[in-house]
């Protein structure tokens, strides 16, 4: 197995450990490398949040923190970086801590912690500990984030903490320590120094070797060329699948790609008819961008796992993973986004690409089209203009107007236009994977279905547009009638599989009743999406 040495900076000094193999992660080189045991491995997954720490990148001159899972992210991946686990946020341990032994009489036992450690004690929001360190990494990161703590709210603290599934104390005190942290004084040696933490970051600057077993280039053409050196290297992004086939396949890898540090493919650019979406951006920060555009793709945004795999897995991976239940292909799909697939020409000494459907990328279960030497560079987007799904093969130009037809629906607007609804389901609400995923973006004007296209996950070997179910909708009444016809055709459309999460029927059942779903919402029933804003704020 290759190896290379790891320089991260830790306490705003820079850390070194030599002999890493290309494969193992993170929690590994943190645990049985440097012994920091407060990171736990759980699930070993990414799903428990017990292994969750905090990296940290220069960003505009400032540091961004992002909670992690570290149990299935690739210790290379963290090169030039800033790590913080539990045993980094408080004050230095005091002599009787170090020893083991009692305090002091009269000393104070919370002394020396961070806020949001201190918070969780005074919440009483731990009971055996072992997920503790998890939370509070979480907690962390969302404090250092809210200029310490400030106007964090009980839904921020939900969202922000739905990747640690541990609630043996139940949710209530978890949150209260959320909400009051930003209260809590913060002792000084707890204070991140970010000046410090920058300045060891400049210090190792990632070098790197074309022979080297885990690759990182920092631009997209040596990115590029070294797919063209490599073509049979296992490419990576956030490791948040590749992560589970090395520690539940126990899969090794001895070359590694890692496409997150090429520069260009870590922007999200704008363009007058589209979105381009670097495969290196997050899958954060992609829905971020998603959402700017269409705001009613905020609650599925934040299902899509929890926020430490959205932090580290990017929507280019997601894509490119091909996986029938990706939950962000049948949105795109209904978007009607296209992918860009890009690779080095020799000859020609320059970058080629090729530009396809999203749904065309597959051709089976979890294969596609792409060559050796090619990989997933862009997502394009449409943006919402108003203009029907099928005014430009490719370029579809959908709207974020609600969809009616002289009723109020669940925005509570009423006329006729242009709309999108997602919908997941799964066995929890947060942190987990679908069932069934159906996305769908429909026009209709004057009473009639002008435009309609479907995405669908769960149902087939690959994420599929319902092409059937669309033309049977095309030029039809919006009516029951139209609906019941639909929900008919999109249930034979597919025949899914039964597995551990859903049975076949079920999930056929399931695709004609969110369709349905979609009719009664665009009558003004609103009561029936436990998504809906009003039921969240009536169940919380």
């Amino acid at each position: 197995m290759s190896v290379q040495t790891l320089r991260f900076v830790r306490r705003g000094e820079p850390v070194t450990v030599h002999n890493v193999p290309a494969d193992r992660t993170l929690l590994q080189v943190l645990r049985e490398d440097l012994h920091l045991t407060a990171a736990k491995e759980g699930c070993g997954e990414g799903d428990c949040g017990a292994c969750t720490v905090v990296i940290g990148e220069p960003t505009g001159g400032q540091l961004s923190y992002q909670a992690i899972n570290s149990c299935i992210r690739l210790a290379h991946s963290v090169e030039g970086m800033a790590v913080w686990t539990a045993e980094d946020i408080g004050e230095a341990p005091t002599p009787h801590r170090l020893r083991g032994s009692l305090p002091p009489a009269g000393a104070d036992l919370a002394s020396g912690l961070h806020p949001a450690q201190e918070a969780m004690v005074q919440c009483h929001g731990s009971q055996c500990g072992f997920c503790t360190p998890g939370f509070v990494m979480s907690l962390f990161a969302m404090y250092q984030n809210t200029d310490g703590g400030r106007g964090i709210t009980r839904a921020q603290a939900q969202a922000v903490l739905s990747g640690n599934l541990c609630r043996c104390t139940g949710y209530r005190p978890i949150l209260e320590a959320a909400v009051a942290m930003g209260n809590l004084p913060l002792p000084a040696g707890c204070t991140v120094d970010e000046s410090a933490t920058l300045a060891a970051l400049k210090s190792i600057a990632p070098r790197q070797t074309d022979d080297a077993a885990y690759l990182r280039p920092r631009t997209l053409e040596a990115l590029l060329q070294a797919r063209a050196r490599h073509p049979q290297a296992q490419v990576v992004a956030g490791c948040t699948d590749v992560g589970l086939w090395v520690t539940k396949q126990h899969r090794q890898f001895s070359r590694v790609l890692d496409v997150t540090a090429a520069r260009e493919l870590r922007r999200v650019e704008t363009y007058p008819h589209h979105i381009a979406i670097g495969a290196a951006v997050s899958l954060q920060q992609a829905f971020a961008a998603l959402v700017k555009e269409r705001p009613q793709l905020q609650t599925f945004a934040q299902r899509f796992a929890g926020l430490p795999v959205r932090n580290s897995g990017t929507l280019g991976g997601n894509v490119a993973n091909g996986s029938p239940i990706g939950d962000s292909m049948p949105l795109l799909i209904a978007l009607g986004a296209s992918v860009v697939l890009m690779r080095w020409d020799a000859r020609r000494q320059q970058v080629a690409h090729r530009e396809l459907r999203l749904e065309d990328l597959y051709t089976g279960y979890r294969t596609n089209v792409m060559k050796a030497d090619e990989l997933l560079a862009w997502i394009k987007v449409p943006r919402p203009t108003g203009h029907p799904p099928s005014a430009a093969p490719g370029r579809p130009k959908p709207a974020s107007a609600p969809l009616g037809d002289g009723k109020p629906n669940a925005e509570g607007s009423v006329g006729a236009g242009q709309f999108m609804k997602v919908y997941k389901i799964s066995k929890r609400f947060d942190d987990d994977i679908s069932a069934v995923c159906l996305a769908i973006q429909m026009t209709v004007k004057d009473g009639e279905v002008k435009a309609a296209s479907i995405g669908a996950g769960g149902v087939a070997a690959t994420p599929v547009r319902a092409r059937q179910t669309e033309a049977s909708l095309l030029g039809q009444p919006w009516t029951a009638d139209t609906v019941m016809a639909a929900m008919a055709t999109l249930r034979a459309e597919f025949q899914p599989i039964s597995d551990m999460r859903a049975s076949a029927h079920y999930r056929q059942t399931v695709l004609g009743n969110l369709l349905q779903r979609l009719w009664l919402e665009s009558q003004g029933l609103t009561a029936i999406n436990l998504e809906s804003p009003a039921t969240l704020e009536a169940l919380a």
